[in-house]
């Protein structure tokens, strides 16, 4: 596909083919990306425009690269198509949740298999009908590396929306009726956390052909609070990271061999 609106180099990026490359750690945050890239052997920044910061290194001798993608869907859905018109094909998020289900605690790791739909981007991409689901060879590979490290980790269906604050403060939006009643919906459904991109970036992911997964920390949960149980507040995403670092690595070896 060629580039949009760029002569040489990605437009919202800044990427080329020649500084990507083909497995890719995605946080929301541009600040997590140099702490990632310290797990890369020679990592090194090489672009830097907007929300997007990349840093690129080597994992096992191959190039790898990670790139923030901001907050939300329409962010994220463009940081995953202009990697891959640099050649990338395997994706990883590191995202923060908030839990749903009162067993899912803060500290935890959720690993999403799927990702519920009640975002905007993934509708431009594919029907309503299409499941966004995570692509096998990297849950496979998120969960041998958080069983590695003893991370608690929880597997399953994680919901994305696009209003932080439809979530947190539903009673104040004119719609909180349907915010409401769906959040129950979705807890009686078995979903584990909550949070903004991993539906985006499935879709995105399934339209494009290339491999996608997501790990979250888990801040909190408010389903415990509304409990009255204990809700320990965690914002360390070490463990996080480096359950993705080694995912990857797990990645790139099998390949290898």
């Amino acid at each position: 596909m060629s580039l949009v609106y760029a002569k040489d180099r990605e437009f919202h990026l800044h990427t080329t083919p020649e500084n990507v490359g083909r497995y890719v750690i995605l946080p929301g945050d541009p600040g997590r990306c140099e702490k990632i890239a310290a797990y890369f052997d020679h990592g090194e920044k090489v672009a830097e425009n907007r929300e997007f910061v990349t840093y690129t290194g080597e994992l096992e001798g191959v190039k790898v690269s990670v790139t923030s993608t901001g907050i939300g869907g329409p962010s994220a859905a463009i940081a995953m198509e202009e990697l891959i018109h640099c050649g990338a094909d395997t994706f990883i998020r590191i995202g923060t949740s908030g839990g749903m289900q009162p067993e899912v605690k803060g500290g935890d790791l959720v690993i999403a298999t799927g990702a519920i739909r009640m975002e905007g981007t993934s509708r431009e991409y594919a029907p309503m009908e299409y499941p966004a689901v995570a692509h096998y060879d990297v849950v496979e590979a998120l969960k041998s590396a958080a069983e590695e490290e003893g991370a608690p980790v929880h597997l399953g269906v994680v919901q994305c929306k696009d209003n932080f604050y439809g979530q947190h403060s539903p009673e104040t939006m004119p719609v909180d009726y349907e915010l409401e009643n769906k959040w129950k919906a979705w807890i009686r459904c078995g979903a584990l956390a909550s949070e903004m991109e991993s539906a985006a970036l499935f879709i995105t992911g399934s339209v494009r052909r290339v491999r996608v997964g997501s790990v979250l920390l888990v801040l909190a949960n408010q389903t415990r609070r509304e409990m009255g149980l204990e809700d320990p507040q965690v914002y360390d995403t070490e463990l996080a990271v480096r359950t993705a670092v080694e995912a990857m690595r797990r990645l790139i070896l099998k390949e290898k061999n």
